[in-house]
């Protein structure tokens, strides 16, 4: 049996701070939140040079009684990343970062709705109950043991939750359509005449795609209250109500964007069946496009591990999926009967994974 004998001092106290880092860990989270409802992303860059203390307390209208706090918050903000600090005569100044750009509302890729979501009630309460869902054989996921009914229900009957949920997604497809399209765009569809992206969620990929390759045809399939709720003013794209599950219409390409992850292997084979039914073979030009994570298990940062851990267990805890390494990818596609794929790792933890039959 472990035992704290033999250990010293230094050692226990060590351990003692990196459980604190755990138990504290969602103060990182609930500052991002804060400082995105403050807007103080948006004043920093705004300023167009280092903001002072004052200067950012008064774009913000800080009452003077909250300063002190407000400069002990930034003290946090700096130290993850958030924004970079310097000294001037007049004390602390603030300057923007990668990581704040990412932050602002007016620019493509801005993840501010993606963490909104994520930090949603909704979202997080779920975890209250994993400890009990782990003892039990059902149901299938802990969202469904903490609220009733599993994901895609809520997202049908609670309004709200599906266009939360939707703008996160379209959030996250502004950041990487640029690359997918603008960069690897001639590769995945320039020899194509038709693209049907598979549960969209949201119209950035397929609008992208509708307008850099007018020659080739766009469609969306999804869920009839998505496509029902779906902005369709790209006039070049047609969309069609369906599952998945039942039926893909043909096309020379599918895009899948964050799908798969979202269900189990059985499931998984299920949908890469219906994918090869509705594409030609490899010699004809058809293929699958698929964007999701493909897990590394050596060479990565440790940061970057526990980021690919974190998702592992996001998917879990919401949905019946989960992350693949490249290995449980390859079994997924040879089960549905495809022969051939490859994999190009160019959205930092994703990928673009060609699949051919």
């Amino acid at each position: 049996m472990a035992s704290t004998e033999g250990v010293n001092s230094k050692e226990l106290l060590e351990a003692q701070s990196h459980l604190w880092n755990h138990i504290f860990g969602f103060i990182n989270s609930f500052s991002l939140k804060s400082a995105l409802e403050l807007g103080i992303p948006e004043a920093v860059h705004k300023h167009g040079r280092p903001i002072t203390l004052p200067e950012l307390t008064a774009a913000l209208s800080i009452p003077s009684s909250r300063i002190p706090c407000f400069q002990r918050f930034m003290q946090l903000l700096v130290h993850s990343g958030l924004f970079s600090s310097s000294q001037n005569a007049q004390g602390d100044t603030y300057s923007p970062t990668t990581f704040s750009s990412l932050l602002l509302s007016e620019k493509s890729g801005c993840m501010t709705p993606f963490i909104y979501a994520m930090l949603d009630e909704a979202i997080l309460s779920p975890w209250q109950f994993l400890s009990t869902w782990m003892k039990e054989e059902e149901p299938p996921t802990v969202f469904e043991k903490a609220h009733g009914m599993n994901l895609w229900q809520a997202i049908e009957k609670m309004p709200w939750f599906g266009k939360m949920l939707r703008g996160a997604m379209e959030s996250d497809s502004g950041l990487i359509t640029k690359v997918v399209v603008d960069e690897f765009g001639v590769q995945l569809f320039g020899d194509v005449k038709s693209v049907v992206e598979v549960a969209a969620g949201s119209v950035m990929i397929s609008r992208a795609v509708a307008q850099a390759f007018p020659e080739v045809k766009v469609t969306i399939l999804d869920l009839p209250h998505v496509i029902e709720v779906m902005d369709k003013s790209e006039g070049r794209i047609q969309y069609v109500a369906g599952d998945m599950f039942e039926y893909i219409p043909p096309a020379d390409a599918l895009l899948l964007k964050w799908v798969l992850h979202c269900w189990n292997d059985e499931q998984c084979v299920k949908i890469l069946q219906r994918c090869k039914e509705a594409t030609p073979p490899k010699e004809e030009g058809g293929k699958v496009i698929i964007i999701d994570k493909v897990l590394k298990n050596e060479g990565l940062h440790h940061k970057l591990t526990e980021t690919q851990l974190h998702f592992d267990l996001h998917m879990m805890i919401h949905t019946p999926g989960k992350q693949r390494n490249e290995e449980e990818w390859k079994r997924l596609f040879f089960d549905a009967g495809f022969k051939e794929y490859k994999i190009t790792p160019a959205l930092g933890l994703r990928a673009i994974i060609e699949v051919y039959h």
